[in-house]
């Protein structure tokens, strides 16, 4: 979907499944934290990077992975301290929430047997679908809008401060934006 969505075109398109877009702190009130000084410089190892390829590509180029996982660490990750310590912690990090956290969206949604066939969906199918393997919390849906087609691009899974326990997330898109989902005919 985000291919589809997208002004950049897709070198290599993922197979049909959601992928990570990252690991972001976030604020329950006002904007989110981005771009924070680093406090320990630890550099994210080579052996992480076989998993990360697959969990977290640039969908746009993979061959750009390296750069797109570095855009994300110095925006969004050096902002999780003292929660993520440096840089390997936060890559170690997401490895462990998507694997054994079961943060692995794709996965969540095939259980409730909702897979990516380009049927439409309804809000309610894959909100419930999705916080039944979320411990029943509130994920961020975003959509695309193209032409009278609206697909799910994103799905936001929100955690706390530990990353342990899942918590609602906080800030849904509101109906004036170009990312809200509708009740209906919501394309995956």
């Amino acid at each position: 979907a985000v291919c589809n969505s997208s002004r950049t075109r897709c070198k290599d398109p993922p197979d049909k499944l959601f992928t990570v877009h990252g690991l972001w702190p976030s604020s329950m009130v006002g904007p989110d934290p981005s771009n924070c000084p680093i406090k320990n410089i630890r550099k994210r190892e080579k052996l992480l990077e076989p998993q990360l390829e697959i969990i977290w590509p640039n969908v746009f180029d993979r061959t750009k992975n390296k750069l797109f996982w570095d855009k994300e660490w110095m925006k969004h990750g050096s902002c999780g301290y003292p929660t993520i310590d440096n840089e390997n912690h936060y890559f170690e990090t997401v490895i462990k929430m998507y694997i054994t956290r079961k943060q692995n969206v794709s996965g969540i949604l095939s259980k409730a047997k909702i897979e990516p066939d380009g049927r439409k969906r309804t809000l309610l199918d894959i909100e419930n679908a999705i916080r039944n393997g979320a411990d029943n919390k509130k994920p961020k849906l975003k959509c695309q809008k193209k032409g009278t087609m609206t697909e799910l691009v994103e799905i936001t899974l929100c955690s706390d401060k530990s990353g342990d326990h899942f918590i609602d997330c906080p800030h849904p898109f509101e109906p004036i934006s170009p990312h809200y989902c509708p009740t209906n005919n919501i394309k995956y």
